[in-house]
């Protein structure tokens, strides 16, 4: 009896992914529920599980390959013996043997010119690379023994290699040429890139972005959370990062000007309509390997500075896993995205469609700047740009800037998040 392996429904506008790993090769022996391959779409990659143990049958499509949903990619042969284990069969041997006639004397063996030896083969047919990479492996005479893989389950993908050529790594000879090799190569976009880019099309295309520009002196936050950063570890096993005193700014801002926390949308007639929302769903911005995704965190307005830090740190590393599920990173009302991280100064973020707004963070700096504290007076203090990317079809200039300066306010005076004032 053979059973189907078939791509299931993923989500409502998701109706094809891309074969990014098998996991079993024909023949393999599986177990129900085990993994057989991964799929990417343009929303998340995700694992497929056999519906029934068995042997696994002939890839109805490669590595790379398209496939709708509701395609039958392969199938299992749930009539095959399961192989017995290794170890089973090895104590066997030991008992055949002693029941085993012995061997007649060996004939003396046939003399032969001897043959040149063979080159020492690669580590390229290892199991966790993709086609891809072992032919780029063997054109560039590299080891994949000495790259490090960046795919799923430390997968060697075909950048790995390409990375490992261009930072100098490579398997020719001593005295070979000192020439450096140039190479140009041309891979398929991934689906989640492809609908990021399509995405980012559409906010410059169908909205009237304009971005507004503060800045905020981050010395209190800073000291508050030198201050109190070991025992909030300690506490609710959690770091106590930047990022959860930007949420409650942001919800904050959100709360004061309800346009940057609305989108447009269509109306029953197909016209022009405004969705507010009295709850703030913040959408993180998260880099992956395979591309920037935003896992959206729920109902910010109501957790606590640890919930909040939990949060974030749980939907970072499974993003960055590929482990989230498509419903976390939708239905986000407003988005924060920070580039500081990477060194960033000042940007101008784009929209996350349909949302209005969203807030782009920036690297810390010391600069010299007006102390507040002593009004004519110039002091170096930790500053940090702000920007505020907006739609200004829903979202008003004075709106805007209204919002940024909330954020920079509550920023300025962390208590005041606190003592929710």
């Amino acid at each position: 009896m053979a059973t189907d392996i078939v791509i299931p429904t993923i989500g409502e506008s998701v109706t094809e992914g891309v074969i990014a790993t098998w996991l079993k090769q024909p023949g393999d022996w599986v177990d129900r529920d085990e993994t057989v391959l991964e799929l990417e779409t343009d929303k998340v990659t995700m694992e497929i599980p056999a519906p029934a143990a068995g042997a696994l049958g002939a890839h109805a499509f490669a590595e790379g390959d398209t496939v709708e949903v509701g395609a039958v990619v392969s199938q299992i042969d749930e009539s095959a013996p399961k192989p017995e284990p290794v170890a089973a069969a090895a104590d066997a041997k030991p008992a055949e043997a002693a029941h085993a006639p012995k061997p007649e004397a060996p004939a003396p063996p046939k003399t032969e010119a001897p043959k040149p030896p063979a080159p020492a083969p690669l580590s390229n047919g290892a199991a966790n690379a993709t086609p891809l990479a072992r032919k780029l492996a063997d054109d560039h005479g590299v080891d994949l023994g000495n790259v490090t893989g960046t795919g799923a389950h430390g997968r060697i993908r075909e950048q790995d290699v390409l990375a490992y050529v261009q930072a100098g790594g490579n398997g020719k000879a001593p005295g070979a040429s000192s020439v450096p090799q140039r190479a140009v190569s041309v891979s398929r976009m991934s689906p989640l890139r492809q609908r990021v880019a399509s995405r980012l099309v559409e906010a410059q295309q169908t909205a009237a972005m304009l971005t507004t520009f503060n800045e905020c002196d981050m010395s209190e936050v800073m000291a508050l959370r030198k201050k109190y950063k070991e025992p909030f570890a300690e506490k609710h096993g959690v770091n106590l990062g930047f990022m959860s005193f930007f949420v409650k700014a942001v919800v904050r801002g959100l709360k004061a000007q309800g346009s940057v926390n609305s989108y447009i949308v269509e109306d029953d007639d197909g016209k022009p309509a405004i969705r507010s929302h009295d709850y703030c769903d913040i959408a993180i911005a998260v880099a992956s390997p395979k591309g920037l995704v935003v896992p959206v965190l729920r109902n910010a307005d109501t957790l606590s500075f640890a919930e909040i830090e939990a949060g974030i740190k749980d939907l970072a590393v499974r993003a960055r896993d590929g482990k989230i599920a498509l419903e976390e990173m939708t239905g986000g009302t407003f988005t924060i995205t920070n580039g500081g991280i990477f060194g960033s100064l000042m940007s101008t973020p784009i929209l996350n469609p349909p949302q209005s707004g969203i807030l782009g963070m920036h690297a810390i700096k010391n600069r010299a700047v007006e102390d507040p504290k002593s009004p004519g007076q110039v002091a170096i203090r930790p500053m940090m740009y702000l920007a505020l990317s907006y739609d200004h079809r829903i979202v008003d200039g004075e709106g805007a800037v209204k919002f940024l300066v909330a954020v920079k306010e509550a920023i300025e005076e962390p208590e005041t998040l606190l003592l929710d004032l």
